[in-house]
C-alpha cells in the first residue's frame, strides 16, 4: 500500500472539514448488492490488466451510490473506485482487461468531510451522512453531489482498526 492521496484543508465549520483534492486517476466498477467490485479492482491492480503490471493500492477506496435520472431517487447500483498511485496521468495507467472496469481522471475538487471511525456499517454510514448534511445546512452550503464514502485502513499494528470518512461534494474546481 502506498501513501494516501494528498489534500489541503481549506476551511472548518463546526465538525465539517473542507478539503481541496488534486485531480485523481480512478479505476471504477459499478456493482449491485454483492461486493464483487472489490475483487475485480483488486485483480486489476494485482496485474490482471493489459500490461500485466501490478499497481500499489492507494487509500482511500471510494464507494458511492448512483443517482437515478429522476432525482432525488437513488438506485441500488453503487460504484467502487480504487485511487491510482499519485503522480500518474491516465495514459500512464494500464488499461483493464475486464470491460466492467473503467479508468478515468477525476478533476480536482473541494469536498466537505465528516470523519468517523469504525467498520462503516450501514447505520454508522447513515448517521455520518445525516451529520454531514446537517453541517452543510448549518453552514448554508448547498451540496452539488450525493455523499460518497472514502475508506482508509491504517497499516497493520496501528492502534485504530480503521478510519473511514463520509464525504459530500460542495463545490467543484472546474
Amino acid at each position: 500500500m502506498t501513501d494516501t492521496i494528498s489534500y489541503e484543508i481549506t476551511a472548518m465549520s463546526g465538525e465539517l472539514e473542507f478539503r481541496s483534492y488534486p485531480a485523481l486517476v480512478l479505476a471504477t466498477v459499478d456493482m449491485t448488492k454483492d461486493e464483487a467490485g472489490f475483487r475485480l479492482l483488486f485483480a486489476y491492480i494485482m496485474g490482471y490488466n493489459r500490461t500485466g503490471d501490478t499497481l500499489p493500492m492507494t487509500p482511500p477506496v471510494i464507494t458511492s451510490r448512483q443517482v437515478a435520472m429522476t432525482r432525488p431517487a437513488v438506485s441500488d447500483v453503487r460504484s467502487m473506485s480504487f485511487v491510482m498511485p499519485p503522480g500518474n496521468e491516465r495514459d500512464g495507467i494500464p488499461d483493464p482487461l475486464d470491460s466492467r472496469i473503467r479508468v478515468t481522471t477525476q478533476s480536482g475538487r473541494e469536498v466537505a468531510v465528516i470523519r468517523f471511525s469504525g467498520y462503516a456499517r450501514p447505520h454508522e454510514v447513515a448517521a455520518a451522512e445525516l451529520q454531514l448534511r446537517e453541517g452543510l445546512r448549518k453552514a448554508r452550503i448547498e451540496p452539488v453531489e450525493e455523499p460518497f464514502l472514502m475508506r482508509y485502513h491504517p497499516p497493520p499494528g496501528h492502534p485504530v482498526s480503521c478510519d473511514k470518512t463520509r464525504w459530500g461534494g460542495w463545490r467543484s474546481n472546474d
